[in-house]
């Protein structure tokens, strides 16, 4: 009896333990969050939207720069959309600071002359492309750039015209005020990014190394966004920084049988015996990585500012990542977070509806966490399968990106966030990955510090209009944007130092 009350003793004491330590850090777990100066329209260096850099900013979205396939780009919109920037950006054009290459044709990539030639250079990097846009599902014209209810409409708004003009203007107030930076900075716009960059952005990279640039100091391209209402228990924005970028896999999975007619059905067809492996993999999903990426980072920056039970649970993943991984995996949106995610896409099959098929094929397109690899994930498909008559083959593939590094001594991160903070004064920044692919995979040998990031303001009903209809901007966010950039070349050329003074920035 004694032992007993001994042992019920003991776990009632290791369970008071373990409620203590789950409270005190559920109130005091936070990461480090350095004061900034917050960029107020009041400002002497704030760049104000006018009628010159609204109706520029339009000129260049009515250019239907669509990428629809490999090899069919509009050859002649990448050229007036090269003209428009010479033009329309004359000090950019003109100041002794600035190298313009024309590369892949299409492809720009600029040059900013630093001081201090012992500091390592970064990229800044966007693109012109847009993917197309079907006028009869829209509201207003795709390509017209109209104005209404405080919103410019037009393919490219958010992905990613705004890029591309918002560090143009605001290179071009840096320039005309006299700036001259002492990291150099370079600039590179692609025009192929979203058939896969293997033409502009890749010819980008090739062109630094011409130039002597083995090693970028950071590169920042396009990404994830500042998210109002989409993280449950935060009533706070959430600006994300992509730290990586899942890779992916299209399989093609085949199975070959006996044709014959439908009289006299085998017990098995090649049909059947595909659906039965498609159905494997659709409800066996690959297991959860959550603590395995950057995800966890993501939660562990935004604990402290989640409301109760999540901001308990978050700030203690030492013990509920089960739980918290359970819970994600409920929605497809943070599924696609903690977990290599399965599509089957395709599927081929038969020939008459009197003829058993002779063979099957359907295509399964996966998108793999960061902690993950190609094989592995074939690894686990067979497994899943297991069944030899089914054949994979890989019809094209791209690894995981590697993970950046988001500490407090990092500078790309910190001049990324710290912007991110003066202009979003609100908002909770934190490290997270990016879904989709980038120009980024072009880059990689260049630097270990890659972030992704796109300075737009986003709802969760604005999610589906990215490559979808009605893609928009408010006024105001394009202002952000460009304000964004402003900083972070600021931020940049100050360096880890406490953040910079507005009253003698420039």
């Amino acid at each position: 009896m004694s032992d007993v009350k001994y042992c019920c003793g003991g776990l009632g004491l290791f369970l008071c333990v373990l409620v203590v330590i789950v409270v005190v850090r559920t109130f005091t777990f936070s990461v480090r969050t350095d004061q900034v100066v917050e960029c107020k329209n009041s400002d002497s260096d704030f760049i104000k939207l006018n009628d010159q850099i609204l109706e520029r900013f339009k000129k260049g979205l009515r250019i239907q720069t669509v990428s629809r396939d490999v090899g069919d780009i509009s050859e002649q919109a990448l050229v007036d959309i090269q003209n428009l920037i010479k033009k329309e950006y004359p000090v950019v054009h003109s100041s002794p600071l600035v190298t313009l290459d024309v590369v892949g044709n299409y492809s720009l990539l600029y040059s900013i002359q630093g001081t201090n030639t012992s500091l390592i250079p970064y990229l800044l990097a966007s693109h012109l492309d847009v993917v197309p846009a079907q006028q009869e599902n829209w509201d207003y014209p795709p390509f017209g750039a109209e104005t209404h209810n405080g919103f410019i409409y037009a393919r490219g708004t958010i992905d990613v015209k705004l890029g591309v003009f918002g560090i143009l203007e605001s290179m071009e107030y840096l320039l005309s005020n006299g700036f001259k930076p002492k990291r150099t900075i370079y600039i590179g716009f692609g025009h192929d990014e979203e058939i896969g960059g293997s033409v502009g952005a890749l010819n980008i990279a090739n062109k630094l190394e011409e130039k002597g640039i083995s090693q970028l100091e950071y590169i920042i391209d396009e990404g994830l966004n500042v998210l109002d209402g989409l993280v449950p228990g935060l009533s706070k924005p959430s600006a994300l920084i992509g730290t990586s970028e899942k890779g992916q896999a299209i399989l093609r999975l085949k199975v070959k049988g006996k044709p014959g007619h439908s009289s006299m059905p085998p017990k098995e067809s090649a049909l059947s015996i595909l659906v039965q492996a498609v159905h494997r993999l659709e409800t066996t999903p690959h297991p959860s990585m959550f603590g395995y990426g950057p995800e966890k980072d993501m939660f562990e920056h935004i604990a402290s500012e989640l409301s109760l039970p999540y901001r308990m649970l978050m700030s203690n993943l030492w013990l509920f990542s089960p739980l918290v991984s359970r819970f994600l995996a409920m929605s497809p949106t943070t599924n696609a977070i903690v977990r290599t995610i399965t599509a089957v896409t395709m599927f081929q099959s038969g020939v008459k509806d009197n003829v058993i098929p002779g063979d099957a094929v359907a295509i399964v397109n996966h998108r793999i966490h960061p902690a993950q690899s190609i094989q592995q994930v074939i690894d686990y498909d067979r497994y899943i399968i297991n069944d030899d008559r089914v054949i994979i083959e890989i019809k094209n593939s791209m690894e995981p990106l590697p993970i950046s590094p988001c500490d407090d001594n990092n500078l790309g991160y910190q001049m990324i966030k710290n912007s991110i903070r003066q202009v979003w004064t609100n908002s909770v920044v934190a490290p997270g990955v990016m879904i989709g692919n980038t120009d980024t995979k072009h880059y990689i040998h260049l630097s270990n510090n890659i972030y992704r990031f796109t300075p737009s303001y986003l709802y969760p009903q604005d999610i589906p209009r990215f490559h979808g209809n009605n893609e928009r901007i408010s006024l105001q966010n394009y202002q952000q944007a460009i304000n964004f950039y402003y900083h972070l070349i600021k931020n940049t050329d100050a360096g880890l130092s406490p953040s910079h003074k507005h009253s003698d920035e420039l």
